[in-house]
């Protein structure tokens, strides 16, 4: 591939990575505790869009803080594996291999 060609195909790339990540803002992600009392929703661009708390957990902040720190850690979690697949897959679907790129989009 000439040199033309590799520079277009990677600026290709690049918008559709742009493109991916602007899709990822609307995959949602939904995590809760093991009991269901706390439930958090985020993007794959790993954005908190909602949480929803049960009352019985307002009585105890300490409980609280630990439910949350274990919810969202689940939810980021997932958030981020969706969002790397995508953007993997986009990258290496559509860029030339040229040694020493590889880590590029990461």
């Amino acid at each position: 591939m000439d040199l033309m060609g590799m520079m277009g195909k990677l600026k290709e790339t690049q918008q559709k990575i742009e493109d991916t990540k602007k899709r990822l803002d609307t995959v949602l992600i939904d995590e809760q505790s093991a009991d269901g009392l706390l439930k958090v929703t985020l993007t794959a661009n790993r954005k908190v869009t909602a949480i929803s708390i049960d009352d019985s957990l307002l009585e105890d902040k300490e409980q609280l803080e630990d439910y949350l720190i274990v919810t969202l850690n689940k939810a980021i979690e997932k958030a981020t594996s969706v969002n790397e697949k995508e953007l993997d897959a986009v990258a290496k679907m559509d860029m030339p291999m040229i040694p020493g790129m590889d880590n590029l989009f990461k």
